[in-house]
């Protein structure tokens, strides 16, 4: 490795800058090195990309003025009684699939299963389920779960 590639951005591309990486969005691109140095390939990364995609709308969408806390459909969407909730908790059982797919262990998968368990039988309560989905975020949870396999996996 040359001094000149440590000055390459992380897709291999002279001359073109990095996009700007958020803390919530690593390891998003084809191409991109995750934390450990693990480049994601294709298919990897179309599939963290869903599942962020998927959790921000579900978890930070909007912003709530004057109070500076994000809400996400979920935490809308929980106010229809009955309905909401359950479709929002089956939208979260989509990052799971996602993960599956990927390959993440049983193990960390019951742990994103109860993060969504939790979040769906709570959040079903009304008006306490409520403020509780704008606090639990478990989709955010869950990515982070799924970061913590990739960069485990990277260093296999």
């Amino acid at each position: 490795m040359t001094s000149n590639d440590q000055l390459l951005p992380a897709t291999g591309r002279p001359g073109e800058r990095p996009a700007a990486a958020t803390a919530a969005q690593p390891g998003s691109a084809p191409g991109e090195r995750l934390a450990t140095g693990q480049v994601l390939n294709e298919a990897e990364a179309a599939a963290l990309k869903r599942i962020q995609v998927l959790s921000y709308w579900l978890d930070d969408r909007f912003r709530i003025p004057l109070l500076n806390r994000r809400i996400g459909l979920d935490g809308l969407l929980g106010l229809v009684p009955g309905v909401g909730d359950a479709a929002t908790t089956l939208l979260s059982l989509y990052v799971i699939t996602e993960a599956y797919r990927l390959g993440v262990p049983w193990w960390r998968l019951a742990r994103m299963a109860a993060n969504v368990g939790i979040d769906g039988v709570l959040g079903s309560v009304p008006l306490v389920g409520d403020l509780f989905d704008v606090a639990w975020k478990a989709n955010r949870r869950n990515v982070r779960h799924l970061h913590a396999y990739l960069d485990a996996k990277g260093r296999r």
